[in-house]
């Protein structure tokens, strides 16, 4: 993502740079060339803050989505640790149960 921003950025810089170029070479008097100039800036402004707008909220939505799916994966992995752990559990109570059955036996 950061390396699509550094070409989408030298893009339009240079977009902005050619066009400025070429105004300043057309024949027009100076105060249309700055006019010119200027709206040209103005609307480069305005294209890169859309286009840099449109990053963030795509960066933001994509760590939404990887936030929310590492929470399900946690999640998922505590339930099946819980799951597990009962097992576990319950297998002790039953080597238990048979401990406490041969001890029986023994103690006869």
């Amino acid at each position: 993502m950061k390396n699509t921003n550094g070409v989408l950025l030298a893009l339009l810089t240079g977009a902005a740079i050619g066009a400025g170029v070429g105004i300043l070479y057309a024949p027009d008097e100076g105060k249309k060339t700055r006019k010119k100039i200027k709206s040209k800036l103005e609307d480069t402004g305005h294209e890169i803050t859309e286009r840099l707008t449109h990053a963030k909220d795509e960066l933001n939505k994509s760590a939404t989505e990887q936030k929310d799916k590492f929470e399900q994966k946690l999640e998922d992995a505590i339930s099946t640790m819980s799951y597990k752990a009962d097992d576990i559990i319950a297998s002790l109570e039953r080597k238990l149960e048979d401990l406490k059955k041969k001890n029986a036996q023994l103690h006869k």
